[in-house]
């Protein structure tokens, strides 16, 4: 069966962005932008390598990114050349003779989703050429000097992404057939295909806003907002949920809703799991020593703690102003600072088994809403707290991810919004069914969507 090689094209110099160091070696979300990129591939299960083409000024960085990450798909690192298509002929070089497909992706294009990854490899069942794109929103207009001079049918119009991915007898002919024109000039490989091999049809998968390339300083800002914004895609089909077995998790928030669906799917797995709650044992997360009381008795009982899950949570739907001071401050206490209690106390235990830790946000924490101005905001300071030590504590090899379902059916919610219809709403064990997945993944510093299929 033909191998699916994703040939991550790093050689950039970023000189728009107007950095010191490379576009594709900018920070966001707790990574550098190549990192994330090549994660995405390094965990969808139809890639089955990655080759990395870097200026060559660069190379011992991705080899030191390569051990740091424990990329394991990750076979070559090649050496780029001053224009874009130099890098797509190292690629072309380097895989000569082999039976592959090659998948080129720009390393500034972090935010591609395993569905266009998906799409294009099933595409290339049938294609031996693909692109992506996205239809133009705008109107395009062609201009000679300054002044209009034709105004394209937009619906004929998109905007080209990647990957591109092509068989490479096929993107190896056309660059063949490329390199012998005297006014050779292209942007892109698809532009070569399309070109030089005007009779191999190109087929087109739908692209993403999302899947933006760095490219000026103010892309930054979109970038980072985006990955704050991010649903990230658990694969269902790269985790092994067996990695849960023996595992020993506290559950804080317990006693129902979420957090006992997830205890019991825990132990339903082999685990081990301890339940604590205000209601279960007095627990109380606002409070640390409690917090801290807890996780040093599971410690003494079992010497080891794996996962450690947060569910604990209020919500009181009320404007600001009629809601009594004393509840504002225990919802924060509660929701916020619970988040931070129980992050400072699972560290020590966390850092010897480089375990797992959960926090809850909700839909809420994108926009602050009337009737809902604590809980918003609490919500959204979990995502941002996340984020923030899921890079602090990288090196620990610890991994902190927040889940966020859509609404959900539980005693919570029932308590502010009466009876819904069922079918409008997530189950709870749906969404413990989601956090034993994020527990038996890689991710970090990663927000996890959840939410009802739609029929």
């Amino acid at each position: 069966m033909r191998k699916n090689i994703a040939v991550v094209l790093a050689g950039g110099v970023g000189s728009r962005l107007g950095l010191s160091t490379p576009k594709q070696f900018f920070k966001v979300a707790g990574k550098m932008v190549v990192e994330h990129t090549v994660e995405v591939f390094e965990t969808n299960p139809h890639i089955d390598e990655i080759a990395i083409v870097s200026n060559p000024f660069y190379i011992s960085e991705f080899e030191n990114l390569i051990i740091k990450n424990g990329w394991k798909k990750v076979k070559k690192i090649l050496k780029g050349g001053q224009e874009r298509y130099h890098s797509s002929l190292s690629a072309i070089e380097a895989y000569a003779g082999a039976d592959v497909n090659l998948i080129f992706h720009d390393a500034v294009r972090p935010l591609v989703s395993q569905r266009i990854i998906n799409d294009v490899v099933k595409a290339l069942e049938t294609y031996d050429a693909i692109d992506v794109a996205l239809p133009s929103a705008d109107t395009i207009i062609e201009v000679e000097g300054d002044f209009i001079s034709q105004i394209p049918d937009r619906s004929r119009l998109k905007r080209g992404q990647t990957p591109q991915a092509f068989s490479i007898d096929t993107i190896r002919r056309a660059y063949e057939i490329a390199l012998k024109d005297a006014a050779f000039k292209v942007t892109d490989d698809c532009g070569v295909v399309k070109k030089y091999l005007p009779d191999v049809p190109i087929y087109v998968v739908a692209g993403e806003e999302s899947n933006m390339k760095l490219t000026y300083k103010e892309d930054t800002y979109l970038l980072d907002k985006f990955f704050q914004l991010r649903k990230s895609e658990l694969n269902h089909e790269a985790i092994d949920i067996t990695l849960l077995r023996d595992k020993v998790t506290v559950v804080f928030g317990g006693s129902y809703g979420i957090g006992a669906e997830v205890a019991r799917m825990l132990e339903q797995h082999g685990g081990k799991v301890y339940r604590f709650s205000r209601s279960l044992n007095h627990t109380d997360v606002g409070d640390r020593n409690q917090v801290s009381h807890a996780l040093k008795e599971v410690f003494a009982k079992e010497g080891r703690i794996d996962f450690v899950v947060n569910t604990a949570g209020v919500l009181n739907k009320e404007p600001l102003i009629a809601t009594d001071y004393e509840t504002i401050v225990s919802a924060v206490q509660t929701n916020y600072m619970g988040t931070v209690n129980v992050a400072l106390e699972a560290f020590p235990y966390l850092k010897e088994t480089k375990g797992k830790l959960v926090f809850f946000t909700s839909s809420s924490y994108t926009r602050g809403r009337a009737f809902y101005s604590i809980y918003s905001s609490t919500k959204a300071a979990i995502v941002n707290f996340v984020q923030a030590i899921a890079q602090e504590w990288e090196g620990f090899g610890i991994c902190i991810n927040c889940v966020n379902p859509e609404r959900t059916k539980t005693p919570m919610r029932v308590h502010n919004f009466g009876i819904e219809p069922e079918d409008t709403l997530l189950s709870a064990d749906k969404v413990a069914e989601a956090t034993l997945q994020t527990l038996a993944s890689d991710y970090t510093g990663q927000v996890i969507d959840v939410k009802r299929e739609m029929v």
